[in-house]
């Protein structure tokens, strides 16, 4: 009987991931550093929060728009070449940046260009990269490769704004994106001869369904319609998605002014950090000990955990609660947001992978673009403390629902 599942960072005992696991990071970090530096320079040039605005729907409205076509064009294609094509937009990005800021020239137009050139960049890059899994790791070690690989994420979301902080500090905003831009090479490396992708399976028939666009998403919601976990998973992600998503986050120096830390500083920098922190820790925790084993029930009853500590995070006025609140947040959506997606990927029909993944994609990456109507802009009506309550509140119901809607799903295609 194989052991394997039961061992810690399962994933990590095999050569390939841990090579992929560390340009992942790296390309991560990268990718924060580039929000850190550009963010701060459209700033101070513009002054314009509809630019800040546009910057966060650009990064994820081609999730919503593309991770279906992108994931039936990774079925018939070698996910690694679409991966060094993601690295390349990135580069080219980060190169575009460092000519404007180095000839001072940079338009309001060429930040909205850049800034859709690197969402574009990030759909190609995270739909194939969770298909490329499947050819780095044994089906069994798939569940400990994907919590990895969100733990990586949330590494460069720790490390990505500190590094970049020190690069914009240092170097200056024009030298450090620059630079920004070799931190992706190491991907595009290790990926040139990776043997990895359709030429190294044993198994190289390809799917018989053309890539057929915007249609594709239609017909994968046909496709997994009598696949109850992937259903549940998929409309949890886009749930959690919409309603709440990253839209908390963009909030923070409200909050953090409103527990008394509305100044720069260790205190409220925790604060943002802490959302993270707990991330990592479920991450670290849930591969030493396997806690958790995946299944829809507890992935939907992790997120109603989360509602309810964000819930509780917005309506605290002590700092320390709120720090562990948020702590504790982080822990729990890792937690669900992992256990979902191991679940798509191990539920995934193989002729149409990428396309099941895409629509994943599509639902819980996608509709973070709305994220910032639900806790922003209702924030500027009600506050963001109310307005928090009421997105987490809905999510908590939508997690219920989604539960009564799949136990009714699960009993009706019992024999």
């Amino acid at each position: 009987m194989n052991a394997s599942p039961q061992r810690s960072f399962a994933a990590f005992y095999i050569g390939g991931y841990r090579a992929h696991f560390a340009t992942y990071v790296l390309s991560m970090m990268a990718d924060n550093i580039e929000h850190v530096i550009s963010y701060w320079m459209m700033f101070q040039k513009f002054h314009s929060p509809a630019l800040q605005g546009f910057a966060v729907v650009s990064h994820w409205l081609p999730f919503l728009l593309f991770s279906v076509p992108v994931g039936a064009l990774a079925d018939r294609s070698d996910p690694r070449r679409m991966i060094q094509l993601a690295m390349l937009l990135f580069m080219s990005a980060s190169l575009g940046w460092g000519y404007f800021f180095v000839t001072d020239s940079l338009q309001m137009w060429h930040a909205m260009i850049l800034l859709t050139l690197h969402g574009c960049a990030g759909v190609l890059w995270q739909t194939a990269s969770q298909l490329l899994l499947y050819d780095i790791v044994p089906m069994a070690e798939l569940p400990s490769a994907v919590r990895l690989n969100a733990t990586a994420r949330y590494v460069g979301i720790l490390v990505g704004p500190a590094v970049g902080g020190f690069m914009l500090l240092t170097l200056g905003p024009a030298h450090g994106i620059l630079l920004n831009s070799l931190y992706y090479l190491p991907l595009i490396l290790w990926l040139w001869k990776a043997p990895y992708g359709p030429r190294f399976r044993k198994d190289v028939t390809r799917p018989r369904r053309a890539v057929r666009g915007f249609a594709d998403i239609g017909q994968t919601m046909r496709d997994i319609a009598h696949l109850p976990v992937i259903v549940a998973m998929t409309i949890l992600g886009g749930a959690a998605s919409f309603f709440i998503g990253s839209g908390y986050q963009a909030q923070m120096p409200g909050f953090a002014h409103d527990l008394g830390h509305g100044d720069p500083g260790m205190a409220y920098s925790m604060l943002l950090a802490a959302d993270a922190a707990g991330a990592l820790l479920a991450g670290v925790i849930l591969e030493t000990t396997h806690l958790l084993r995946a299944s829809a029930r507890k992935a939907l009853t992790l997120a109603f955990l989360w509602c309810l500590a964000l819930i509780a995070f917005s309506l605290s006025s002590s700092y320390p609660l709120a720090l562990a609140l948020l702590l504790l947040a982080g822990f729990l959506e890792l937690s669900f947001s992992s256990m979902a997606q191991a679940l798509v990927q191990l539920g995934a029909p193989a002729e149409i992978r990428g396309r099941v993944i895409g629509l994943f994609n599509m639902s819980a990456l996608g509709l973070r673009a709305f994220s910032g109507v639900t806790v922003g802009v209702v924030g500027s009506v009600i506050g963001i403390h109310y307005s928090l309550v009421g997105a987490a509140s809905a999510m908590a119901l939508s997690a219920v629902l989604i539960l009564m809607m799949y136990r009714r799903h699960t009993r009706a295609l019992q024999p």
